[in-house]
């Protein structure tokens, strides 16, 4: 590579591994994780998350470790780890200090550390840099330098990919921003953007999500409203969407490891600063609560229909954040399958993407195989994986007790002029 810096990317997963793959094709890179097994997948040549396809991995020259010790072989380091929130949505920054501290305990002289992880504007050198230093004995700005350079990785998506998006850059100062912007342009075919501080591109990240959270927030709020006036709120997008600047924003669920998390992080900072975000946190509100809607709408046509509530027996399709993804970070489908529990509903999840392991150990779900599957009284279809796609109101007929039931249509996929007999639709 033409700038003949040797790179180490730190945190394998959705972000990291394509990063990793792109750098690889060009020359070898220092491939960093703390967990065994999925360094142990990696090097036996597959990506469980599907974001890399096998042909793709075994391109790229990387070497996968867990040893820290390997990182002193690099001099630019890329940190990308997952930042999620906690409990009472407070951001919860151990993962990019633990990754800090891996990284500083291997520093050297003349290297520079660019993290791509999301976090609140400032975070990078008031809370990683110090750690950096205290690990590594060195002192940044004059012994080693630091970046940022936010991700922008959509899951499942195979047309934006790290190397066809513009990549915001910045650097601790010139120097660095140039071999930062250097460094990326070798591989991002989109180009790069200088920002011109490491905390106008942290910045960026998070109102790049915020936005997109806030514009959902109110395609919620206008379902709640619409449902109460008897109006379909998908037929009321589609006739304002014929006006040539309408932006095309959908109701739904809001999870993930971005959209349903990145806002929290600004709004921390802000309170932090003495002021308190209103439009923000009402739009998080909004979205937040849209699971326990989704199940109180269910209920409330189990008891229009004739069913008694407690005891019913309600089949959910789909419990990872987003269609034909197995991501189950953050997945909002989680409020539904709870709510409906709460109502003494008997709830059973299924999904083709999802491990049953990972399911089990993050929420106490157990997947039930397709086949296992009992009647149900109510379907709802909460992830639109294209298998459910495929096989439409077949599918679900299927699994209605009778082929008479409730549907709740999360996605509002299913068409509406094929409902079939017995069946009571809903959709969000």
């Amino acid at each position: 590579m033409a700038h003949n810096r040797k790179i180490s990317v730190v945190g394998l997963g959705y972000v990291g591994l394509p990063v990793a793959v792109a750098f690889g094709k060009l020359a070898q890179v220092v491939g960093f994780d703390i967990n065994a097994a999925r360094v142990a997948a990696l090097k036996a040549g597959h990506d469980s998350t599907l974001e890399v396809q096998d042909a793709d991995l075994a391109q790229a020259d990387i070497l996968f470790t867990t040893d820290p010790k390997d990182l002193k072989a690099a001099d630019f380091h890329i940190v990308a780890v997952p930042t999620p929130v906690d409990e009472a949505k407070r951001p919860d920054l151990t993962p990019v200090i633990k990754a800090s501290e891996t990284v500083g305990s291997q520093l050297k002289a003349g290297d520079i550390v660019v993290y791509e992880s999301t976090v609140y504007p400032g975070a990078t050198e008031e809370d990683c840099v110090p750690v950096l230093e205290k690990l590594s004995g060195l002192k940044a700005g004059r012994d080693f330098t630091v970046g940022f350079s936010p991700e922008r990785i959509n899951p499942g998506d195979h047309v934006h990919r790290f190397t066809t998006i513009t990549k915001v850059v910045s650097g601790q100062d010139a120097r660095t921003l140039d071999i930062v912007a250097e460094v990326y342009s070798s591989v991002v075919k989109a180009g790069v953007h200088r920002a011109p501080t490491i905390k106008v591109a942290e910045a960026a990240k998070v109102i790049e999500n915020t936005q997109r959270d806030l514009n959902i927030a109110l395609m919620n709020e206008l379902a709640l409203i619409f449902d109460k006036m008897g109006i379909d709120t998908l037929d009321v997008l589609a006739a304002a969407g014929t006006k040539w600047n309408f932006l095309p924003f959908r109701p739904g669920l809001v999870g993930g490891h971005c959209i349903g998390v990145d806002p929290y992080y600004l709004t921390h900072k802000a309170s932090v600063l003495g002021y308190i975000p209103q439009v923000i946190l009402s739009g998080r509100r909004i979205n937040d609560g849209m699971g326990a809607y989704v199940a109180g709408q269910v209920v409330k046509r189990l008891i229009q229909t004739g069913n008694q509530v407690r005891g019913s027996r309600v089949t959910i399709l789909g419990l990872t954040f987003k269609e034909d993804v197995p991501d189950l970070r953050n997945t909002r489908v989680i409020d539904i399958v709870k709510e409906l529990q709460d109502y003494g509903v008997l709830v059973q999840v299924h999904d083709p993407m999802a491990s049953p392991a990972e399911a089990h150990e993050e929420y106490g779900v157990h997947l039930v195989p397709r086949e296992q599957l009992a009647p149900a009284h109510a379907v709802v279809l909460a992830v639109a994986h294209q298998p459910y796609l495929k096989e439409g109101w077949g599918l679900i007929t299927s699994l209605l007790d009778g082929g008479k039931g409730v549907v709740a249509d999360v996605k509002g996929v299913l068409p509406r002029d094929r409902v079939p007999e017995g069946v009571a639709l809903w959709r969000l």
